[in-house]
This record gives C-alpha cells, structure tokens and sequence, in this order.
C-alpha cells in the first residue's frame, strides 16, 4: 500500500517522467514479490527470530506467518526504488530514505534477520534491473531525431531570444509566472511575452532579428500550435530553434526528448542540434501531423482517457466515439476517389495504435506516415472489432503508407482540416511535401 501510494501521488501530480518513473517502480515490485513468494520462501524454509530480545514496545501487533528469508518488505521496496532511480534518479534518490527504513523496520521489529533483509534489498534491485533489461528506460534508448546540426551553445541561455506565449496550454500561468520559471532555467536569455490578444507572429519575428544580431538562436514557450508558428519565422532567418514545453499538449519537444525547462537548458547550453524534417502544403508548414475528418476529434478523447486508463484503451475509446458520432467525407486522395472517416498524415514514421499514432522516434526520416479510416458497408463494425482484438493495423477498414508526397483534391465545401493542434478551413485541393532536415532544433543530449 506505501508503495502504491507513492506511486499513484507521482502519477497524479508529477509530469510526465514522474509517471513513466513510477510505472516502472510498481513493474520492478511487481516482479521482486513474485519472486520472493514463489521461489524464495519456498527454497529456503527459515524460521522467524525469536522475539525474547525485542522490547513489546518494538514488537508488531500482528506477527507474520510466513517464512524469514527473504524479507519481502525489503524487496518490495529496494525494488521500487530502484526502478523509480533507474528512470528519474532525481525521484529515486528521494525515495532512498524511505527505502531504507522499510529495511530497517524489519530488524528493528524483530521479524527478520539482518540477512534476511539484506538479501530481499538484493533481489528488489535485481528485479529492477531485470525490468529495465526488458523495458529499455529512456536513458538507454538512442536519443530521437537525426542527423546531428551545428546549433550554438548558448551557457546561461545568453544570445537565446525565448518568445514566451502566455496565452498556450492550460497551465502556462501568469506572465510573471512563465518568466521567472524560464529565468531559472535560462538566467541570461532575452525573453519576449505576447499574450492571447497579441500577433504571435510579430513577436516571433522581432525575436529572430534580434537572435540574429546576437549570434544566437530563436526559442517559444508554448505548445505545437506556438511552435509551428516559430517553425516559418526560424527557417527563414536560418536560425536554430529551442523549443520550451509549455503547452497543454508538448508532442513535439517530447519526441525531441525534450519534457522540462530543464532539459531544454540542457540542450541550449550544449549546442546539441539536429536537422528535422518539415511538410509544407497550401503556404503553410507542419512539425507534427495533418489531418482532415474526424482525427482532430479522436485525438482529444484519447489523450482525455489516456492517463486514466492507459494508451490501448483509450484508444478504443476514441475509435468507439468518432464511429459513432462522425461521418466520412467524400474526397480525392492521389487521383483516387475515397470515402474516408479520417486522413491522417504524419511528418515521419508514427508509432503506436493504428489509427491513433502517438510518438515518433526519428524525425528526419523523409517520409510521409499516411493513415487513412475507410467509409463503407460495415465499417464501422469492422474497425471496432479490430480495435478490440488488438488487429487494427491490419482491418481492411484501415490504409496506410510512407509516401513523400500527397495529393488531395476535390475536397468538399466547410471541411476543416487540422495540423499541429490548429483548426482551419480547408481549400478545394492541396498537396503535402517533404521538406527533408529543414529546420535545425534543440534536442536532449544523448
């Protein structure tokens, strides 16, 4: 329950690392008590110390029955500590206090020996060690986005021009608020705040002018739609762009691997750069995904459900909802008439579900990830029994491709389209094309 406990309160109010730190935690207990249960007490039968010597003021209200060795207790907890530091070691450091007296408690009270709780200790971190050779954690995954690009180094974030948009997301706060969280970070860096009311766009191209004279790069605080909005503006002065997750939603700086201030703070003052691909269509650009249909929609269920449910569920849950309450569209899509539900079109390869692609691992891989959700005689049914046994990459109901460009035509009046988190409305025809390593970007250091 202690350990459970932690863990829901890092899901609930950490970010992102925190929760990824503690799933890994409770996979690592998980495993260590497994362990102890089925082969440890069973392979060593020791009987519990005899309680003579410990004051009743120490001793438990309720004595265990089970057998000493191994200290259950003490595995559990080496475990999920262990697991949480191999993630977050800043999380698992502050767990290690607790952790250890847990261990301690076990003597203290008198139901095991200093052996006992010495050799759970062992096997919990062995767990955890065991999880992570199974599950890679961030740390030992190649680090996203290639190829490598000159980008300044910029110690303290001086000669970095942040345009700071407070009107993004849902929890950016008060202006006062986004500078001092970007100051701690970045101390030396020039910051230029635009509200909800304010041109974006001005603001971005007055930072790059004066980013240019510095010598130095172009930074946005905001989400995707704030970054996609820099993206033009950078590409056009040829300057390297540091991306500060600030968004309801951070899709692009976590596939740079990029989850904090901090971690931007980190990349700006190493000058770690890398050329990302664009995808440019209609005098407009995307980092992320294009859309038109029903997409847009299915995203916001599933990121609603996600943190609650988990990925493949909330996946299902967003396939369910826009079956039921969308229609297809009828459109041209490379000189082919479709009758689609969605179009779905990602700049580079997407992984995850389907119809509801997640996260990228290499942005610069030239290619377009094209899925589109087909209209017909039983699609609806067809789809959602794929979705629920797990076949929806392969329904007939579902399309994909890599392609480097697209063409869609014949689109029908009032149809919007989507793309990086901003609704427009979309023309009678466009085309999507690559732009291989257009843009140079900040990224976590490997």
């Amino acid at each position: 329950m202690l350990w459970f406990g932690v863990a829901a309160g890092a899901a609930l109010l950490g970010g992102r690392s925190a929760r990824r730190a503690a799933l890994r935690g409770v996979a690592s207990l998980a495993v260590a008590s497994a362990t102890v249960n089925t082969l440890g007490k069973r392979s060593v039968r020791r009987g519990r110390p005899v309680l003579d010597a410990v004051p009743m003021v120490r001793q438990l209200t309720r004595q265990p029955f089970t057998t000493s060795f191994p200290s259950g207790h003490s595995a559990s907890a080496a475990a999920f500590a262990t697991g949480v530091a191999l993630e977050d070691p800043a999380w698992g450091l502050a767990l290690a206090p607790l952790a250890v007296a847990v261990c301690f408690s076990r003597v203290y009270t008198g139901v095991h020996y200093p052996g006992d709780v010495l050799a759970g200790a062992l096997l919990g971190a062995g767990a955890a060690f065991a999880v992570r050779g199974v599950v890679p954690t961030r740390s030992q995954l190649a680090p996203p986005a290639r190829p490598r690009a000159e980008a300044p180094a910029l110690p303290g974030g001086r000669g970095l021009v942040v345009v700071a948009n407070c009107g993004s997301g849902q929890r950016t706060g008060e202006r006062t608020e986004v500078e001092s969280r970007i100051r701690a970070a970045l101390p030396d860096t020039e910051i230029v705040e635009c509200g909800a009311d304010e041109p974006l766009e001005r603001a971005l191209e007055g930072a790059a002018v004066r980013a240019a004279q510095l010598g130095g790069a172009l930074g946005v605080f905001g989400g995707d739609g704030s970054v996609n909005a820099a993206v033009a503006t950078a590409v056009r002065h040829k300057l390297a762009l540091a991306v500060l997750p600030g968004g309801t939603f951070n899709h692009f700086a976590h596939d740079l691997g990029i989850e904090s201030l901090a971690d931007t703070a980190l990349a700006v003052e190493a000058g770690e750069g890398v050329a990302v691909d664009l995808v440019r269509f209609d005098g407009k650009r995307f980092l992320n995904t294009f859309a038109i249909g029903a997409y847009p929609e299915l995203v916001r269920v599933r990121e609603h459900w996600a943190r609650r449910v988990g990925a493949w569920p909330a996946g299902v849950a967003a396939a369910v909802h826009i079956l039921r309450t969308s229609r297809p569209v009828r459109l041209r899509v490379d000189g082919r008439e479709r009758r689609l539900w969605m179009l779905f079109a990602g700049n580079c390869t997407y992984r995850g579900l389907g119809l509801a692609p997640v996260r990228r691992h290499d942005l610069a891989d030239g290619v377009l990830d094209v899925r589109m959700v087909l209209g017909g005689r039983l699609a609806r049914t067809r789809l959602l029994t794929a979705a629920l046994t797990g076949a929806l990459k392969h329904s007939p109901v579902l399309r994909s491709a890599r392609v480097r460009r697209l063409a869609v035509e014949d689109i029908p009046p009032g149809t919007h389209l989507a793309y990086d988190g901003e609704v427009a409305p979309a023309p009678r025809s466009l085309t999507l094309e690559k732009e291989n390593e257009a843009l140079v970007v900040y990224r976590m250091p490997s």
